[in-house]
């Protein structure tokens, strides 16, 4: 089963990486990564992402070649709803609160009208 609140800051890192460019060895990773650690290092990570459900491997000649388990997409709203259950309570309300909050300074008027026609979508759909 796939843990989407367990993955530490390299691992985070790794999925990054093979979520770019789709599928990857150890030593594209490696060369992708700022201040790598060690080819075995990277290999270990990446077996234990494997482990934990992340990612996959099919067998190149004498490489494996690491995808991913799950589009880009799903992970995100899977994230999502373990940060949503973990820090806001399962509350979507408090949530985006907090996002404009962090935000809103930041945020340009053409953006903030994307938010809005989200809105208006979400509530024609009640």
């Amino acid at each position: 089963m796939v843990s989407p609140g367990r993955l530490s800051r390299r691992e985070r890192q790794i999925m990054d990486i093979i979520y770019r460019i789709g599928r990857g060895t150890v030593q594209e990773v490696l060369v992708s990564l700022d201040n790598p650690p060690s080819y075995s290092s990277i290999r270990a990570t990446m077996r234990l992402l494997e482990e934990k459900g992340h990612l996959k491997h099919i067998s190149d000649g004498p490489r494996y070649v690491y995808l991913p388990t799950r589009t880009r997409n799903k992970a995100r709203k899977s994230a999502l709803r373990h940060m949503l259950d973990t820090f806001f309570n399962n509350s979507i309300e408090t949530t985006v609160a907090t996002l404009l909050d962090m935000k809103s300074k930041e945020l340009t008027d053409e953006e903030l009208d994307r938010i809005q026609i989200l809105i208006d979508e979400a509530r024609k759909h009640e």
